[in-house]
């Protein structure tokens, strides 16, 4: 097992020297480094991950990077290092932190007509990202450490992710003289738009797809009376930069590009997610009536997913029978087709099958988390550590992963690995003094000595990282 400061602490050794850095509130040396711009990142994620609008679900996580690495691929900055993840949230936004951090409001998603609006607001942010804007916002003011660096990046994401909220965290970041500088300026705002427009048409997407967007939005600002989605109101939009997008794409050969069935069924496992079981159950039912709307693989989906989670299995089997059959390679049906053999307790080809999809699907985490459980519940631990120790490697920040681990380590009476292993857990979750209190224990319970140092190294660096949280 890998150092666990190696994996998610990345920020400790800076956070705590402040020596180190450059004095910001000298103009001449007026710069975050990329390095600092990713700790600042990375330590602002603890902030997020620890917050209970996270939304911790592997596969809109999984296809949120998938979408955004497709733009990536194409940016200024290919080489830049993202992650994008979700926040369970009706309001229309989405934001950019300091060294690749994007989160998207599940409100945006869900308001996106095509897979193309919604890649046109990631590109917008990338080019934050890649343009570096959030750091030049942060080392125009007058910090001298990584901390105070931090507290400023949390500050931009409140007023970013909540404007309503932003004066509180801005005032707990001692840094209430930003307030004019939270919302991007009109230059940043245009240089995102031409640099974004420009990585979404590399990357295969419809350029229409970015004014039509904004402009949507315009008219439901104008329809709401003054409550600005929360979009218009951190990225500020005027007639001008509408237009000059708009010019823009017309110089661009248009291109008609079909959504693809990952982006449906994103979008149908979020409308089941947020209505009671039985209200998404009427929703799809309706969308597959004589009113037929909406792409009607997605509603199936959803139609499947909704009974499951009503109890209905029987039901959800049956819905879900014909997509089966049509959809035969694709990781979300394919996780769905093993959770609704599951709820049938009979079924005898359940590990064939899912021994099947993970060899088909090896990165699809929400296939690995339901097989990991499958085998820890047939009690085959040691054929279970296998699958998690593999998966780990490829997403070593997953602490889903780790407390499956856990459970693992703990059925094979294996307790300072159990323990090491929920201080993963405990720490990805932004729980810092549960970590601790992990390791402590894992202290006490073996003698491995490659193990105890691996613990001793973790619980000091651990320990820096609580002690500069105080210091903030």
């Amino acid at each position: 097992m890998k150092n666990l400061m190696s994996i998610i602490l990345l920020t400790s050794s800076l956070l705590c020297r402040a020596e180190g850095l450059p004095d910001l509130g000298d103009v001449s040396q007026a710069t975050v480094s990329p390095q600092q711009e990713r700790q600042i990142g990375e330590q602002s994620m603890f902030e997020i991950r620890a917050d209970r609008s996270y939304l911790d679900d592997a596969e809109i996580s999984d296809y949120l990077n998938q979408l955004g690495y497709q733009l990536v691929a194409n940016s200024s900055e290919p080489g830049q290092e993202f992650e994008f993840f979700a926040i369970n949230d009706n309001a229309i936004n989405a934001f950019a932190l300091p060294g690749g951090f994007i989160g998207v409001n599940t409100g945006l998603v869900l308001i996106a007509q095509s897979e193309s609006e919604l890649a046109s607001v990631l590109a917008h942010e990338i080019s934050h990202v890649t343009q570096h804007h959030l750091a030049r916002m942060i080392s125009g003011q007058r910090v001298d450490s990584l901390a105070s660096m931090v507290a400023i990046a949390v500050a931009i994401l409140a007023a970013r992710s909540n404007p309503e909220a932003s004066q509180a965290a801005i005032a707990g970041a001692q840094a209430g003289s930003i307030q004019r500088q939270l919302n991007f300026t009109r230059t940043y705002e245009q240089e995102a738009d031409r640099i974004g427009l420009a990585t979404l048409q590399k990357s295969g997407f419809d350029t229409r797809a970015m004014p039509a967007f904004l402009e949507r939005l315009q008219k439901a600002t104008r329809l709401l009376e003054g409550n600005t989605p929360s979009y218009l109101r951190t990225h500020p939009v005027t007639s001008e930069r509408v237009a000059d997008i708009a010019d823009r794409v017309q110089q661009i050969p248009y291109r008609l590009i079909a959504d693809s069935l990952s982006f449906h069924l994103v979008r149908a496992k979020l409308q089941a997610m947020q209505k009671s079981p039985q209200e998404a159950v009427t929703l799809f039912t309706d969308a597959m009536g004589t009113q037929k709307h909406g792409n009607q693989t997605a509603q199936r989906y959803g139609l499947a997913l909704a009974l499951l989670r009503s109890n209905q299995p029987e039901r959800a089997a049956q819905e879900f029978a014909p997509l089966h059959e049509q959809i035969a390679h694709n990781p979300m049906i394919a996780t769905l087709a093993g959770q609704i053999m599951r709820a049938d307790k009979n079924n005898k080809g359940i590990i064939e099958f899912y021994r099947t999809a993970t060899q088909n699907f090896p990165q699809h985490r929400a296939l690995a988390y339901d097989y990991a459980e499958l085998l820890l519940q047939t009690r085959q631990y040691e054929g279970a550590l296998k699958l998690l120790n593999e998966q780990v490697i490829s997403h070593p920040s997953d602490p889903r992963l780790h407390e499956l681990q856990a459970r693992a380590y703990s059925a094979l009476g294996k307790r300072q690995e159990e323990h090491h292993a929920l201080a993963y857990t405990y720490a990805l979750r932004g729980n810092l003094y549960g970590a601790i209190e992990q390791l402590e224990l894992a202290k006490k319970s073996g003698s491995d000595y490659y193990q105890l140092s691996t613990i001793e190294s973790d619980l000091h660096e651990l320990r820096q990282m609580v002690d500069a949280r105080g210091k903030k």
